[in-house]
């Protein structure tokens, strides 16, 4: 019983027991087991809500974080097989679609969009430092590892500034690690929460930005300037509703991944000191012991493969240290964790333990599975980076009087910033399966011959471009193959091959 039941107990013992039955009959109508503490179950609870929780800790798990991608080889393998996956060596591809009022796509304008989009990604943030590719890889690490990463959309003439691209277009994007917007600026005054200005609606209006990293700020100071939100970018990790910042990747496993770090690192050391040690010699038995000056010195063994000893003294014998280092089960055991880790950061096992010894079916079947947590991921990545990137450059090459972008008058103007986004496709075990599997489903109509090139990480209007180029090639030089798809003045392609 309570405290206080025991002391009603010593005046009045059914009112005590009254009063432990009611206690009990509350905890009864808590519909779950799960909800009832026990000595077993803690039942720890997070009542704080979304952004009082990621002010508390979102900063320091932001610098855990970053010290395994610094030191931890998991880690590190981790955020680099999710660059892989989701943003890839190309970045995103992006496809644009304007369509006419028929609904035909224009290829010539959308070619033409996609060159000029191909040409801005060859210097496209402020520093002239990074291809988009580069870019974006770098915008998506920070965004797992940190929880968030933010870009300034910098557009126009501004002062002490020239955009680095060369064809005229007055776009480019400032990426900005998520220490520029501070987690301690709150100011309730003017609803400005985490750094972040909010409206009644919980939209935010304006960000507030350090003028220079923390770190690198010299003595006392700490101005910020204010951006407005169309101007600005936030790539964040959320897991709750209303929460205002991001949480790293990380923050599910992290005492999970240093666990790991530094069990490998004891049991290599064990392993290196296992490896050190030889032999001992045996000295009779302790009656025999001559301690002080006249204690035997000690002699030094030169050690050769197939050696014997045969200066042994009276009474001694060689003893060899055994050790059970390093450990058979170390492998067993980091993968267990390693498939725990997967479990919480959208990642497959094989690809972050580097472990392909499944069988084909096994294999694909991971792929399928994980092919669908990569998709989830490059829809967020788009819609919070490549997207809004894309269409705000659209928006300024529309302006570019260097090198006007023509606009056919057929266009419907509602389709010009349409586009297709996608990045790294799932990729194949088996070629010759996957190619069967293509044709059918495009001679029964349910694919089409885009969606392959798709899923092959191609464009579909570049693959074609060049396939007949190469067709009309070899027409033209009496090079026909097997590959034509339509062979000339009735001959057949295999028996020219022959001949």
């Amino acid at each position: 019983m309570s405290i206080i039941n025991n002391a009603i107990a010593v005046i009045s013992p059914k009112w005590a027991l009254n009063r432990e039955a009611a206690a009990r009959s509350y905890q009864s109508l808590k519909g779950y087991d799960a909800a009832k503490p026990s000595r077993t179950h803690k039942g720890t609870k997070e009542s704080r809500g979304a952004n009082q929780a990621v002010f508390a800790a979102g900063k320091n798990l932001r610098e855990q974080a970053r010290w395994l991608d610094e030191n931890h080889d998991l880690s590190i393998g981790m955020l680099d097989r999710m660059e892989e996956r989701v943003v890839g060596a190309n970045g995103i591809v992006i496809e644009p679609q304007p369509r006419s009022y028929d609904g035909e796509i224009l290829d010539e304008l959308a070619n033409d969009i996609q060159r000029r989009f191909a040409t801005w990604s060859l210097k496209p943030d402020v520093t002239n430092r990074y291809t988009r590719p580069e870019l974006e890889r770098l915008v998506l690490r920070t965004a797992l590892r940190d929880g968030e990463v933010f870009g300034q959309m910098v557009r126009g003439k501004v002062p002490k500034f020239g955009h680095p691209n060369s064809q005229g277009t007055q776009f480019s994007v400032e990426a900005l690690e998520p220490d520029y917007i501070p987690f301690e600026l709150n100011d309730v005054s003017i609803r400005v929460r985490q750094g972040l200005e909010v409206n009644t609606w919980g939209q935010v209006v304006n960000y507030h930005v350090l003028l220079d990293h923390p770190a690198d700020q010299i003595g006392f100071r700490y101005k910020t300037k204010t951006i407005p939100a169309k101007n600005m970018l936030h790539l964040g990790m959320f897991k709750r509703l209303h929460q205002l910042r991001g949480i790293s990747m990380f923050h599910g496993i992290l005492t999970r991944l240093s666990d790991i770090k530094d069990y490998e690192e004891s049991e290599r050391v064990a392993a290196r000191i296992a490896a050190a040690l030889a032999f001992y010699i045996k000295r009779g038995d302790p009656s025999m012991y001559i301690g002080g000056d006249d204690a035997p010195r000690h002699r030094e063994v030169n050690f050769a493969p197939g050696m014997s000893f045969d200066d042994l003294q009276p009474g001694e014998d060689v003893g060899m240290i055994e050790s059970n280092r390093p450990n058979t089960h170390m492998v067993d055991f980091r993968n267990g964790q390693l498939k725990a880790c997967a479990a919480g950061t959208r990642g497959s096992y094989s690809s972050i333990a580097r472990d392909y010894q499944g069988s084909y079916s096994s294999q694909r079947q991971e792929l399928v599975e994980q092919d669908e947590s990569n998709r989830i991921m490059q829809q967020w990545f788009c819609a919070g980076w490549s997207r809004p990137v894309f269409r705000n450059w659209l928006e300024m090459e529309m302006l570019n009087k260097q090198d006007p972008l023509t606009l056919p008058p057929d266009l419907d103007i509602r389709t010009l910033y349409d586009a297709v986004y996608y990045g790294p496709t799932m990729p194949w075990i088996d070629p010759a399966k996957e190619s069967k599997a293509w044709q059918m489903m495009i001679a029964g109509n349910a694919a089409t011959e885009s969606d392959w090139s798709r899923a092959r990480g191609r464009n579909p209007a570049e693959v074609k471009r060049q396939r007949k180029r190469e067709v009309d090639y070899n027409r033209k030089n009496d090079m026909v193959t097997g590959n034509d798809p339509e062979p000339q003045n009735g001959d057949n392609p295999s028996e020219k091959v022959k001949t």
